[in-house]
C-alpha cells in the first residue's frame, strides 16, 4: 500500500457518511422494506465506529460480504457504488445523530426510509437519506472543518 494513502487514513474511530450512487432502481432483502423500490440517485448513510473504523469502512466498500447491517443490503447491489466517504476522524458517537438530523432538517434530504440503520439509537428517525442529485459537501466541511475528510471509495484502507 502507498504510505501516503495510509497516512491520510490514520484514525481508527469516528463518524462516517457513505455517499452511495445508485444508477438503477433496486430492492433490498430487508423484510421491513420489502415493498419499497429504491430509486436511482444518491443515498447518504450516517454511521459510526468507535473502534476498528478502518476495517468497517473497508467492509462497507466490498461487494462480496455476508449481509450483516441494513446498509449491506444497499452496498452489495451490483449497480450501486460507494463513491465517497466523508469521515469525521475521532468524533464521538453523538455526532452520528447530529449528522443524521442535519441531513434531514437542514439539508432537507428525503428521510422517508424510517428506522434504517439506527437500531442502536433513537435520536433520529433514520440514518439513510436520499437525494436525486449529489449534495454539495461544502457545508459539512465548514461545520466540521477540523475533523472532516473526503475520501474516494477507491482508496486502499486495508491493514495490509
Amino acid at each position: 500500500m502507498n504510505a501516503e494513502k495510509k497516512e491520510t487514513f490514520s484514525p481508527n474511530s469516528g463518524i462516517y457518511v457513505l455517499a452511495i450512487e445508485a444508477k438503477k432502481p433496486f430492492k433490498t432483502g430487508i423484510k421491513k422494506y420489502e415493498r419499497l423500490v429504491f430509486q436511482p440517485g444518491w443515498y447518504y448513510y450516517a454511521g459510526s465506529a468507535q473502534k476498528n473504523l478502518r476495517q468497517r469502512l473497508a467492509r462497507h466498500i466490498r461487494k462480496d460480504k455476508k449481509i450483516h447491517w441494513h446498509i449491506d443490503h444497499i452496498t452489495t447491489v451490483p449497480s450501486n457504488k460507494v463513491e465517497h466517504i466523508l469521515l469525521l476522524k475521532d468524533a464521538p458517537k453523538e455526532i452520528e445523530c447530529e449528522l443524521a438530523n442535519y441531513f434531514e432538517k437542514q439539508l432537507k434530504l428525503d428521510s422517508s426510509i424510517q428506522g434504517f440503520g439506527n437500531s442502536d439509537s433513537n435520536c433520529s428517525s433514520t440514518h439513510l437519506f436520499y437525494s436525486k442529485k449529489k449534495i454539495d459537501y461544502s457545508h459539512l466541511f465548514s461545520l466540521y472543518q477540523s475533523t472532516v475528510l473526503l475520501m474516494p471509495s477507491g482508496i486502499d484502507i486495508s491493514d495490509s
